[in-house]
């Protein structure tokens, strides 16, 4: 019930971290009897882990030498202190209502996984969400409530599900009127596709949020065992089946929780993450990474457990790689957000595996790199991909196996006309000049020269890593200087 990393860096430390990290919001937990228990609910911060005989008073020291002011603070206070600070770092909250007896989530049969069971006492939860957000009522930073998370097990169901969640967004709206209220799906929060032939009903509009979470692990061996683009093309297919198409009834969708082993060590995460990103990319979600911390206090019984998809290493003072939080700082900003409305549609050209995109190459005339997403692109009706500037437009063209890629006005060039291979639609590919040979945008040995490659891993192949080619086009109106 204590936030994680007191015991290593001051609090304002760590909110002003997030932010310069690029982040503006922080999907924050709780537990349900945080807010019902008071006799729980008052212990202090000390007490709290005195009680915890699997702790030394290490933590306690450190805390106390990080953070005076919040050690003996009631845990209830500690946690406003934490949202209020954060807000005095202007980072957002979501308070997300992640399990009801505090601990470790999530497993099928924990007894917080579904109304009804042994620790998930639907009207002991109700008077939680009440509790939640009538303290936060004030709290301007906090702009939504997350009424459960990862609803499970063998008691979910439809029917329950539409009882409780309206009771529990009327309680949530009935005691804050201005936050978003966030609904969760079944089975682990992969599946709102019970949604898709019946409406949520609630006294109030313009409110509700529908969210989803997505890991490699959410579909099985299934990036370990399949040709990645076959997998990434059927999985993101099941998840538009099973979430994705709540925002073409123009409901807000929020990819709660996605994440990988942030070491890289894990080949089913980095192929999946490519996928996601691209996916989020292309749908332009809001997301919330999992996760922040480095470490925990106390996990599943181990003390100070390293948390591998932590942005954060151990330390909590350096970022665990550097990379992969430049792969998700791509996808920071919106690309159709509102607001975006006054700038015509255009095409950037999105590599997830590198969070960059297709640029000119400012150190090459008229030839192409991987940088800042800040160039608009245009894929026509005759298939070619084009920058326009002034009266003319140059067109992407393909010069020949392993060379870079360069720009020509489009009526010069007849290698220039590029089609979506793969399951995946992220192999951008052309035949080159004479027509004999298909190849595919592909990134240089340098890391950042764009060159044209045989393309890769088009079917069948378990083994094959196609991310290097992985280019997705995506629709943005955000302004560019």
């Amino acid at each position: 019930m204590v936030a994680e990393g007191l015991s290593k860096r001051p609090l304002d430390e760590i909110s002003k971290a997030i932010g310069t990290m690029g982040f503006n919001c922080v999907r924050f937990t709780w537990p349900t009897f945080l807010a019902t228990n008071h006799s729980l609910a008052n212990l202090t911060v000390r007490q709290s882990f005195e009680r915890l005989s699997a702790l030394n008073s290490t933590d306690i020291s450190l805390i106390e030498r990080h953070n005076p002011a919040l050690i003996d603070l009631p845990l209830i206070e500690a946690y406003q202190a934490v949202v209020s600070n954060l807000g005095d770092n202007n980072v957002m909250v979501i308070l997300d209502n992640h399990i009801s007896k505090p601990g470790w989530c999530c497993k099928k049969t924990d007894g917080n996984g579904f109304f009804g069971d042994t620790y998930f006492d639907p009207n002991v939860w109700l008077e939680g969400l009440h509790n939640m957000a009538t303290l936060f009522r004030s709290h301007k930073n906090v702009i939504g409530m997350s009424l459960r998370n990862e609803l499970r097990g063998p008691r979910q169901n439809v029917e329950d599900w539409f009882k409780y969640m309206e009771m529990g967004a009327e309680a949530v709206h009935a005691a804050n009127k201005d936050v978003l209220v966030i609904l969760s799906g079944l089975s682990f929060d992969i599946d709102l596709g019970f949604l898709s032939t019946r409406q949520v009903k609630v006294s109030f509009s313009s409110k509700l949020v529908f969210e989803v979470h997505w890991y490699s692990f959410s579909d099985g061996q299934a990036w370990g065992n399949g040709n990645p683009n076959d997998v990434c093309g059927r999985i993101s297919g099941s998840v538009t089946n099973k979430a994705g198409f709540l925002l073409d009834r123009q409901f807000p969708l929020f990819l709660s929780e996605f994440g990988i082993d942030q070491r890289g060590v894990n080949e089913r995460d980095n192929r999946y993450f490519s996928c996601a990103l691209a996916y989020a990319a292309d749908k332009d979600l809001d997301w919330a990474l999992w996760t922040l911390q480095g470490s925990y206090y106390l996990r599943e019984g181990v003390v100070e457990l390293e948390e591998t998809y932590g942005l954060l290493s151990l330390n909590w003072a350096t970022v665990r790689n550097p990379t992969q939080l430049q792969r998700v700082r791509a996808i920071q900003q919106p690309f159709r957000g509102p607001g975006f409305s006054d700038v015509p549609p255009y095409k950037i050209i999105f590599h997830p595996l590198t969070g960059h995109c297709v640029t000119l190459d400012s150190s090459r005339r008229l030839t192409l790199a991987i940088g800042p997403c800040s160039q608009r692109w245009n894929f026509n009706d005759d298939q070619t991909l084009s920058l326009t500037t002034g009266s003319t437009s140059s067109c992407i063209t393909a010069v020949g196996l392993g060379m870079p890629v360069a720009l020509a006005e489009c009526h010069r060039v007849t290698s220039s006309k590029w089609a979506l291979l793969s399951s995946s639609h992220m192999h951008v590919s052309t035949k080159v000049a004479g027509g004999n040979a298909t190849v595919c945008l592909d990134v240089g040995r340098d890391g950042r020269s764009l060159i044209t490659n045989p393309c890769r891993c088009l079917g069948g192949d378990a083994r094959c890593d196609p991310e290097g080619q992985w280019f997705k086009l995506v629709t943005s109106s955000r302004l560019i200087n």
